[in-house]
């Protein structure tokens, strides 16, 4: 059986859905968007 830190440290980078850049991760970030593509500028 595995290890729960070990499950998610293994767990694959969360990257945007709209142009695939790597979304830096935080403890609340729920948004499938990177920062650039959810500006309110788009």
């Amino acid at each position: 059986m595995m290890n729960v830190i070990e499950f998610f440290r293994n767990l694959p980078k969360k990257q945007c859905s709209s142009c695939g850049n790597v979304i830096q991760e935080q403890a609340d970030c729920y948004s499938n968007l990177c920062d650039e593509c959810n500006s309110p500028a788009r």
